[in-house]
Parts: C-alpha cells; sequence; structure tokens
C-alpha cells in the first residue's frame, strides 16, 4: 500500500496512522515542499491565460470561462479544445506546474463537444430535464437570431450565456452557435434518466465521454473542478430565476434526481482516486461533515480574533483533517474576496499553514473571478524542510512547530507570526 504521510511515524499515534490512510487524499507521494503545495483559480475570458502570470503556483485550475472572447466566435463553440491548448501553454512554460480543469456536474454547457453532440442528437433527450409542457414559461425556449428560429423542449436558461449581439462573452454575427439546433445556455442533466443511447447508460457517458475524455485523461490534467451540484430538497446552487417553476419539477422527481446525482458522483470521486488525480470538492476546507464537499470560496482556516488559539489547539491535533485530508488553506480574507496582488497577511497565513499542514496541502485562493494578478509571496520558494513534530502551545496562545530546516510560530494575542529558517 502506498505511503500517505511523510511525518515521522513517533510523531503519530496509531489511530492517527489508520485515518491518515483511509482518509480522502491523492493516490500519490506526498510533499512539504512549499512552492509545491500552493494552488490558484485563474481565468482571463478575454483571450488564453498569459502563462507567465502564473508562475510560482503549483496547481493553477481554469475557469471554463478562460479565453471565452475567442470560443464564444467559433462555430460551433469548443471551449474544452481552447482550454487544452491553455493546458499545453502553461504546462510547457512553468516546469513542473499542474493544471486542473473545470467540469459542471449538475448544469450541461453546449460549448464542451461532448455536451453539445448529445443535444445535437434527439435520442439524448432523456438524460436532460425539459420545460413543463404548457406554458408560461420564464426562460426562453427559442433563439430568435435564426431565421427561422432555433427552438428545444430541453430546458435551458442564459446564466452566464454568451449571446448575440451581446451577452456573457460576445458571438460573432450572425448568432451564437451552440450547435445544430441548439440555443446557447445552461441545461441541466437528469441524472436519474435509466435510457440506454448507444449501448450507453448516462453514467457511464458522463464518466467516459465527458469526465474522462481526451482532456480528462490527458497526463498533463491532475484534477478538476466539479462546479455545482443537484440538491435532493430546496434551492439550486446558481439558481436562475424561477427555473423550478419552468421544469415544472415535483419535490419527488428533485429528491430522485439529486439521490441519483449523488450516487453518480461517488463513482466520478472514486474513480478521480483511483487516476491518482484529485479534485477541489475533496478537499477539506473546514468542512463539519467528512462527506461534505469543498466551495469555490474558501477561507483562512485561523484568524485573527478571540478563536485564533482555540482554532489552532484543535487543528494540531493528530487526528485533525488538517493532518488526514488534503487541506486547502486559503489567503485572508479568503471566501471569494479581496485582491490577490495585494494580500493583506501574507506571514500570518504562511505560518499557519505550516504550522497545521499535514501531508498533503495547499494554499493559495479560492474564486477571485477572471483576470486577475496574483501576488507571489517570497516565503513561498523558502525551503522548510519537514515538520519534525505537530505543532503545540509554547505559552498561552503562542503556538509552535520545529522542522528540518526552520522554526514556525504564531502569537495569537498578538497575531504575530514568526518564521526563522536554521
Amino acid at each position: 500500500m502506498r505511503s500517505r504521510a511523510m511525518l515521522p511515524v513517533a510523531l503519530l499515534g496509531v489511530s492517527a496512522i489508520i485515518a491518515v490512510a483511509l482518509a480522502q487524499v491523492p493516490n500519490r507521494s506526498a510533499t512539504y515542499v512549499m512552492n509545491q503545495s500552493t494552488i490558484i483559480m485563474p481565468c482571463n475570458n478575454s483571450g488564453f491565460t498569459d502563462p507567465s502570470t502564473t508562475v510560482g503556483w503549483a496547481v493553477i485550475d481554469f475557469d471554463w470561462s478562460n479565453a471565452k472572447a475567442l470560443w464564444t466566435k467559433n462555430r460551433p463553440m469548443n471551449d474544452e479544445v481552447l482550454l487544452q491548448q491553455q493546458v499545453e501553454m502553461s504546462t510547457s512554460s512553468s516546469l513542473g506546474q499542474t493544471v486542473w480543469v473545470y467540469r459542471g456536474s449538475m448544469w450541461a454547457y453546449p460549448w464542451y463537444t461532448s455536451v453539445r453532440k448529445t443535444l445535437e442528437d434527439p435520442a439524448y433527450s432523456d438524460w436532460y430535464l425539459k420545460f413543463k409542457p404548457q406554458g408560461p414559461w420564464y426562460s426562453k425556449k427559442c433563439d430568435t437570431n435564426y431565421d427561422p428560429p432555433i427552438c428545444t423542449d430541453l430546458y435551458h436558461n442564459q446564466e452566464q450565456s454568451p449571446g448575440f449581439p451581446s451577452g456573457d462573452g460576445n458571438c460573432a454575427a450572425p448568432n451564437c452557435d451552440c450547435g445544430k439546433g441548439v440555443p446557447c445556455g445552461f441545461y441541466i442533466w437528469n441524472h436519474s434518466s435509466t435510457t440506454v443511447v448507444n449501448g450507453q447508460t448516462f453514467l457511464d457517458w458522463f464518466k467516459n465521454d465527458y469526465v474522462f475524455d481526451y482532456q480528462g485523461t490527458s497526463p498533463l490534467v491532475s484534477g478538476m473542478y466539479f462546479d455545482d451540484w443537484f440538491p435532493t430538497t430546496g434551492g439550486f446552487p446558481d439558481p436562475y430565476p424561477n427555473m423550478t417553476e419552468d421544469m415544472g419539477l415535483t419535490p419527488t422527481e428533485q429528491e430522485a434526481i439529486g439521490t441519483s446525482y449523488t450516487a453518480n458522483m461517488k463513482v466520478i470521486y472514486a474513480e478521480i482516486l483511483s487516476r491518482g488525480m484529485f479534485s477541489w470538492q475533496q478537499m477539506w476546507n473546514g468542512q463539519g461533515e467528512p462527506s461534505q464537499k469543498n466551495g469555490c470560496c474558501t477561507r483562512p482556516l485561523v484568524e485573527q480574533g478571540a478563536e485564533c488559539a482555540s482554532k489552532l489547539r484543535s487543528l494540531c491535533k493528530s487526528d485533525s483533517p488538517a493532518q488526514t485530508r488534503l487541506m486547502k488553506y486559503a489567503f485572508s480574507p479568503g471566501g471569494c474576496k479581496g485582491d490577490p496582488s495585494n494580500l493583506t497577511s501574507p506571514l500570518q497565513d504562511i505560518a499557519n499553514f505550516l504550522l497545521i499542514r499535514g501531508p498533503f496541502a495547499l494554499l493559495g485562493h479560492g474564486w477571485l473571478g477572471c483576470s486577475r494578478t496574483y501576488e507571489v509571496p517570497e516565503q513561498l520558494n523558502w525551503d522548510y524542510g519537514t515538520p519534525t513534530e505537530l505543532c503545540k502551545e509554547t505559552a498561552t496562545g503562542v503556538f509552535t512547530r520545529d522542522w528540518t530546516k526552520a522554526t514556525v510560530s504564531m502569537d495569537c494575542n498578538t497575531w504575530t507570526p514568526k518564521i526563522t529558517l536554521k
């Protein structure tokens, strides 16, 4: 069995060793190298992301909106093709840098080629949710920029969708091309469909032709971001006005689809691990339940104030998820806020990260939108060696951890970090 931990065994009890072995961690060797333990989620919707702007970051997680100004004008649109070009550009420009790519898990985007092909073929219609049979409908069923208009009974809306002459991404004249007879928009998969098409169930296609297509199996891609989810009850993520009314979706139908969604994604997450990959949703950023997935608005796990010491006491324990999971730690302020070009507490964040991190951990940013500049603190390139112990409280509110090449401490009383290289 592959070793999951690099901490000396003497530092961890048997229960902690078992926890590390059973936790959701990548099926690969761990590393404590700081500049191999960073991650950002950039995009440039006006074109490709210049690889020089992501130098200094180990993992680059590209959003689907990257290069939107380019692929929206293609006929038909081919978002994932340009995304793969970005993968190749970035990995060839920065030695050791690896890329994660975007996959919707509830919303279906026709600008992905594999999705478009199923939307063009009526045989696959049961794999998608539909508009209710009788209107009125709040979202448009037709694209009137065509003559005659192209229409579909498959539910879709204009959330973040390209449009002509303008939209969230502007198409070239005379109209947007999301496929033959396919109006552009956000469609929704029916994860509960039992319809078999060309010998494939929905899950077969979703796993093999969509998630793990040529891009998902590329050696240059080491992980994925699975956006949104299908809830069994209540509201939807990134809700669009009146979407439930437009579909005529009943609570019973929603529960069935949501249950199937969870089962299908369990298969996908297991496959991710078996391939030596990982996903954003599998990272731990303070979630209370082991099955709860990580969201895009990640945060720092230790913050200035009254809870600083209590948080560190908890996170410094050998059975803390910071030790047994792949921990995601965000630079302050986190929560999809702040200016990544002007960090507010970089030394505090780096010190706290080094105090609590386990064998698998990433420090960086969550979703901050497109066309941002990311400051790279010099401490991200320092050599700290490996930890010789778990962090401990050496005085009230003061926490210290020894590394082979550094000593790291945080004084929660004054919010003062200290990193001393040996």
